[in-house]
């Protein structure tokens, strides 16, 4: 029986934020208190994805979610990325290190796919785009139920188009790198509760909202709307059982970040995350061209955190940061059901 959002207990999902944040105990916990957790592909061999998602089936007997970044052609040139690396080579010398080797990867795409047949969590997410027909019916043929990130009225009739079982759609006040299918377009800022209620109108298929949602009263509002649950990430960055950094975790609460902005200053693909000294330098001349300026500037943002400096550090986070609060995610599920 593929999984349906109208069981949940809680309807609330955590989203799955790559790079550190989701671990399987916050994914797990999710869950267990009512919601749904997921484990993030992103950035991780499939070995790892597939040890972090059976780490978090163990965590639970309730469903578990997965996401994969779909991959899609790339907007750099290898003379901007070169301009941008030779840009950056102050910062390399600042933080002792050298700068990542820009490539071109599709994140393990077909080897991650295998793993979600092996495994079968309830529920797969994608993020940037599409899989295509057939990668979709096959996971629906093994129980899995498919879901589609959008950010437009267009995105969600091409996943409408694909076959997905739900949407989980995304505003632009979202932390993290935005669910556009083109990367090469800054996010639109339509309001959430608009874009959620085009979506119900046109569309007969379940919607989750997405998109700085950070309390009860968040929630039951985009229900109001027309949202099936809500999907929250810089809610839960702060909860006991998140993998954020400790600069990351500091930073949400310093009082000289006054203020979330777009970026793609760290990974050539528009983000949302806390106004730095890093993003006020280098934005404005960074290129698009995603995978291969995450790679590049890998280096720098681990060797930021490790320095404990938050200043080179991509922190990524949605509007709504200053209501995130320091709890278990239980206790935070339970503000939200309330």
């Amino acid at each position: 029986m593929v999984f349906d959002f109208h069981d949940l207990a809680v309807p609330v999902l955590i989203a799955p934020m790559a790079g550190g944040p989701s671990t399987p105990e916050l994914a797990a916990a999710g869950t267990n208190a009512g919601g749904l957790g997921f484990v993030p592909a992103g950035y991780l061999t499939a070995e790892v994805f597939a040890d972090r998602l059976k780490a978090a089936q163990r965590l639970t007997t309730g469903p578990i979610g997965a996401n994969l970044f779909v991959p899609q052609p790339s907007a750099a040139t290898p003379a901007a990325i070169a301009a941008y690396a030779a840009r950056l080579a102050g910062e390399a010398d600042r933080y002792g290190v050298s700068l990542g080797e820009p490539r071109f990867d599709d994140d393990n795409w077909d080897a991650k796919l295998e793993v979600l047949l092996e495994l079968r969590p309830a529920v797969v997410s994608f993020t940037f785009g599409l899989p295509s027909v057939a990668e979709r019916r096959r996971l629906t043929d093994a129980g899995i139920a498919t879901v589609g990130t959008v950010t437009t009225l267009t995105e969600a009739r091409l996943a409408v188009g694909c076959g997905v079982d739900a949407l989980v759609v995304q505003s632009a006040s979202a932390g993290g790198h935005r669910g556009t299918f083109d990367a090469t377009v800054r996010p639109a800022e339509e309001p959430l509760d608009d874009l959620v209620a085009s979506i119900v109108a046109g569309l007969d298929i379940p919607v989750v909202a997405a998109g700085g949602l950070m309390d009860g009263g968040d929630v039951r509002r985009v229900l109001q709307t027309g949202a099936v649950a809500a999907q929250l990430g810089t809610a839960f960055l702060l909860a006991d059982e998140a993998g954020s950094s400790a600069v990351h975790r500091a930073a949400l609460r310093d009082s000289q970040f006054t203020e979330t902005v777009v970026t793609r200053a760290f990974s050539g693909r528009y983000a949302r995350g806390l106004r730095n000294r890093f993003v006020d330098d280098h934005d404005a001349a960074a290129p698009l061209g995603y995978p291969e300026v995450h790679y590049l500037t890998s280096p720098l943002r681990g060797a930021s955190v490790r320095a404990g400096d938050p200043h080179a550090a991509g922190l990524w986070a949605g509007t709504g940061y200053r209501r995130a609060r320091s709890a278990p995610v239980a206790a935070i599920i339970a503000t939200l059901a309330g």
